[in-house]
């Protein structure tokens, strides 16, 4: 991994992911059947992300428990769901594709990037879960073997961890590919 290209990566996903928004707000052409099913593929996704922001405690606990014994990236896998429910919902295949595009060139090194950050300030422990959980594609037939950390979901975490702005960004979204639909 290219350290400076991670961090790099990490620096702009927020402003490239903005840039890539104003795109999106332009040339989405939804429908009616592609909002419907768009729209819900993100739920699923924003729901991914919801769970995962109650269980973590970032840099001070190795989160396992939840979502996180199914994938160790369950915040960018929900993210990653709820970015291509919206880009279906949006119905422009080139700006899906983009989607795609970005979401490999910058999360690929963050989340490689966030490894090795876990793996220095947990050691063994994240060793044992790294052996036991896929990377970003859960398995739902075999969870982490061994106990879980954390304390289970938690409201205030998910509130620390401002997840809710996650649920706001979904909502404005479907609310203005609903209202261009309607002015097409």
């Amino acid at each position: 991994m290219n350290l400076s290209y991670a961090a790099w990566a990490a620096r702009w996903r927020v402003p490239l992911g903005f840039a890539l928004g104003a795109g999106f707000l332009v040339w989405s052409r939804p429908t009616a059947r592609l909002l419907a099913v768009g729209g819900l593929v993100a739920l699923a996704g924003l729901l991914v992300r919801g769970a995962a922001a109650g269980y973590l405690e970032k840099n001070r606990e190795l989160a396992t428990a939840g979502p996180y014994g199914y994938t160790r990236n369950p915040l960018y896998l929900g993210s990653f769901v709820m970015g291509a429910g919206l880009a279906l919902a949006g119905g422009s295949w080139p700006l899906a594709a983009a989607f795609l595009i970005l979401y490999a060139l910058i999360y690929g090194p963050v989340i490689q990037r966030e490894e090795a950050m876990l793996h220095s300030q947990f050691a063994q422990t994240f060793e044992c879960y790294a052996a036991s959980v896929p990377l970003f594609f859960p398995t739902l037939l075999k969870r982490r073997e061994g106990p879980a950390t954390g304390m289970g979901f938690r409201w205030a975490r998910y509130l620390k961890n401002r997840e809710y702005e996650a649920a706001l960004g979904y909502a404005l979204v479907m609310l203005f590919l609903a209202v261009k639909m309607r002015l097409s």
